[in-house]
């Protein structure tokens, strides 16, 4: 009855078959990966914000495990090399982050992203509020690079589509600490405030719910493989009738 499985259009639906479920139960599983390692690093989060922030240290390397390090630094800013990153929006609305080196005391600098204001956000040199004159101490998130690479994090016009140190670095006379910081308080305060970064969010994510469907979709897949096979020797077994006369299998 399912000799017609070897044709070589079922073998070939049966391959096919096989190599998308194993498509779509690798993907469940790299989504489960997604969520562990989203899990690990809400941890890892949840712990430097329980932390009491630290001096920036000389040569500190943003990664993975060192990622909103609460910090603290004093310097002045620099607002002869401040760049805003386009294209970016809070609900809907457009806007840019203002990024401004702070200079410090050793004569490097690090990156601050100071918030968010609206504006035309495609517009060189928008006008945004001024940062506080003098020295100031800052407190904030440290932030990897952005792994965007080429004109996408070096200034043009005054303008970035994403923050990187390693970007700016050729546009500055001064040596960048690694990564940025996410700005949450100054001394003094700036006369106009911008909005702020908001904390990041600490839920699992859709990752759960995205593998299981892939591997819903893998079960489809072979359920769906095997009623069509059942469905076709049904057929074979009891052809349909037309006038009295069965179909040609």
């Amino acid at each position: 009855m399912f000799r017609f499985l070897l044709s070589s259009r079922w073998i070939g639906f049966a391959l096919f078959v096989v190599l998308l479920s194993a498509i779509c139960v690798r993907l469940g599983l790299w989504q489960f990966d997604r969520l562990d390692h989203r899990l690990a690093q809400n941890k890892v989060i949840s712990a430097h914000f329980k932390a009491a922030p630290i001096e920036l240290p000389p040569g500190f390397k943003v990664d993975d495990s060192t990622e909103w390090t609460r910090v603290t630094a004093t310097g002045t800013y620099d607002l002869d090399h401040q760049v805003t990153v386009k294209f970016t929006t809070r609900d809907g609305a457009p806007g840019v982050d203002v990024v401004t080196p702070l200079v410090l005391a050793d004569d490097s600098a690090v990156l601050v992203d100071r918030g968010w204001i609206e504006t035309d956000n495609t517009v060189a040199n928008p006008d945004v509020p001024a940062p506080p004159t003098g020295t100031v101490t800052v407190m904030g998130w440290m932030r990897q690079n952005n792994g965007a690479g080429g004109q996408a994090t070096e200034p043009v016009d005054g303008q970035v589509r994403a923050i990187s140190s390693i970007g700016m670095a050729k546009s500055v006379p001064y040596e960048l600490s690694n990564g940025y910081l996410n700005l949450r308080t100054q001394d003094p305060k700036a006369t106009q405030a911008l909005e702020l970064e908001p904390k990041p969010e600490l839920g699992q994510g859709p990752h759960f719910f995205y593998a299981l469907q892939w591997w819903f979709f893998a079960l489809l897949a072979t359920v769906g493989y095997f009623w069509f096979a059942w469905a076709e020797a049904k057929e074979r077994r009891n052809p349909t009738r037309i006038d009295g006369f069965a179909t040609p299998s």
